[in-house]
């Protein structure tokens, strides 16, 4: 069977999955992604222990059935055998196994059989899978799925009716897939709740352009035993091209989200993804307030962050917790006032990015989604986080993306390229015009061809000037101009000069006084009539 033929039958386990969940009333429910993204993930990870288990055993591998294989083992044997399998694969029991839940579904109270396999699973492997607060507390990898249905009458019958989905399908012949095939999968799996048309869970959202982009420009050379974090993690789309670019087995994964959803969706994208030795590192908690990962008290420093954060946001009740001496170092540049009338308003991506900027390793890199303002403003905030990037040298450069490329906001953004190693010129690049208009759902959004973020991807790296589209700067040049990052305003002014003879010149004055002549006299005629139409209201 082909990838395609793979990739065509697991976005049917999942379609079939959405249509049990909506069969049993949780369709467009709040709760039925939990229950898909959890149930899709039991069934990989079974499968994934299955091919492990195979490759270690022989006797396994030829089994028909080689759930009754792994049941005849002795349990001395069997622990032995769980010894020699990677730490990125769940441990599983016999008793866990899917093959052993669907041969029990007609036992009474079938339901609560289901949910304590799959917490016994969850709690035998917190180790390697439960993701932590910042208060330290464990978010293990599976909830009671079945406590989502309401009607306790019916969870049975749900149950069964997901085990029967599931024993349909194995994932064993896709686990020597890459990267692009998981990351299709994922994206498919969370469509209906990580939609970037506006959409409860956009909050999860960027698009692939924005971090492949931003991937290819940061990684450009081969590297080994490097850190990437994101403060603002999401669901883990800039993380996952970000170590796809390093490679997974040479890099790892730093991440703090406020959302429980996010760091959950960030779990199972780290674990499709060979990156199940980073889940330990994934925390949820409020970066800004209670940034988690540190060395000793000061912050942990990164060879590479990436980072799309929120642009507005009301942190009013904890704005006044972060003016302290302790964070003065950390927020260079100031921290943003309540706006009057519209607390919701506050600017918290400048925050993010002085939190970026102080988690940065001397000589590290970092990519920033900004709205494009940053990069102009001629005072406050904005400008002295440029001024600083400037005079300490350490910045790689600037892409002005077109409007929409997020479609769930009018904002237009900018990526913001930071280099602590770079300290020759800088790349300012206008790709505002760029890229298709299409309608999505009630938005409008931009949408970048292969080619076109190949072309902004290989002109920044070239540090290549091309006319109206990106021109090379120097430091000394960016002060001058008042600290702008703009491209536009470094282009050059063009003045068209065109040879004609003095017979040429007259006629096309003579042109223009014609017209002007003839505009002239339409303006008078029509002040007439009015005139007219005047006098007339007035005699009537």
């Amino acid at each position: 069977m082909t990838t395609r033929d793979f990739e065509k039958r697991t976005k049917e386990l999942i379609d079939r999955l959405k249509a049990t969940c909506a069969s049993y009333g949780l369709g467009n429910d709040g709760n039925e992604f939990k229950i898909i993204t959890q149930v899709f993930l039991y069934k990989f990870l079974n499968d994934k222990f299955a091919f492990e288990l195979k490759k270690i055993e022989p006797t396994i591998a030829k089994a028909d059935k080689w759930e009754e294989t792994v049941k005849q083992i002795p349990k001395d044997d069997y622990e032995m055998l769980l010894l020699q399998m990677g730490g990125d694969t769940a441990k599983l029991k016999p008793r866990h196994f899917i093959a052993t839940l669907f041969d029990r579904q007609n036992e009474y109270d079938f339901a609560k059989l289901f949910d304590d396999t799959l917490f016994d699973i969850a709690v035998t492997n917190a180790d390697i899978f439960a993701v932590k607060t910042a208060g330290g507390a464990k978010v293990t990898l599976f909830d009671r799925v079945s406590e989502y249905i309401s009607d306790t009458s019916r969870r049975d019958d749900f149950c069964r009716a997901v085990m029967n989905t599931l024993v349909e399908f194995s994932f064993e012949h896709i686990f020597t897939q890459k990267y692009d095939f998981y990351a299709t999968i994922f994206e498919y799996l969370i469509k209906d709740y990580n939609s970037n048309s506006g959409g409860k869970y956009a909050e999860y959202y960027t698009p692939h352009a924005v971090a492949k982009i931003m991937a290819a420009i940061l990684v450009t050379e081969k590297v080994q035993g490097v850190t990437a974090y994101d403060p603002s993690a999401g669901s883990g789309t800039l993380l996952m091209n970000l170590a796809h670019a390093i490679g997974e087995d040479r890099c790892t994964i730093y991440s703090q989200d406020i959302s429980q959803k996010s760091s959950s969706l960030l779990r199972l994208n780290l674990i499709l993804n060979n990156l199940v030795h980073s889940i330990q590192n994934v925390i949820q908690g409020n970066t800004i307030l209670l940034p988690y990962h540190r060395e000793g008290t000061a912050l942990k420093k990164f060879d590479y962050i990436v980072s799309n954060p929120p642009f507005k946001m009301d942190f009013s009740d904890y704005r006044d917790d972060l003016d302290t001496k302790a964070n003065r170092d950390r927020f260079f540049a100031g921290i943003p006032n309540i706006p009057a009338k519209a607390k919701e308003k506050m600017a918290i991506y400048q925050l993010f990015l002085q939190h970026i900027i102080a988690s940065l390793k001397p000589g590290g890199k970092a990519a920033v989604v900004v709205p494009t303002g940053f990069i102009t403003a001629q005072s406050g905030i904005d400008k002295g986080i440029r001024r600083h990037l400037v005079d300490n040298k350490m910045l790689a450069g600037v892409v002005s993306m077109p409007s929409n490329i997020f479609a769930t906001t009018g904002t237009n953004v900018s990526i913001l390229f930071i280099d602590d190693s770079n300290k020759g010129d800088v790349v300012l690049l206008d790709a505002s015009n760029l890229g298709e208009k299409i309608k999505d759902g009630k938005n409008q959004k931009t949408v970048l061809s292969a080619a076109e973020e190949d072309r902004i991807i290989d002109t920044f790296n070239a540090k290549e000037p091309v006319e109206d589209f990106s021109v090379i700067v120097s430091y000394a040049d960016i002060a001058a101009k008042n600290y702008s990052l703009s491209a536009g305003q470094y282009f050059d002014v063009k003045i068209e000069y065109v040879d004609i003879t003095p017979e040429e010149f007259q006629a096309k004055m003579n042109r223009y006084t014609e017209t002007l002549d003839s505009l002239f006299a339409e303006s008078k005629s029509f002040e007439s009539e009015i005139k007219k139409q005047l006098a007339r209201l007035r005699y009537e």
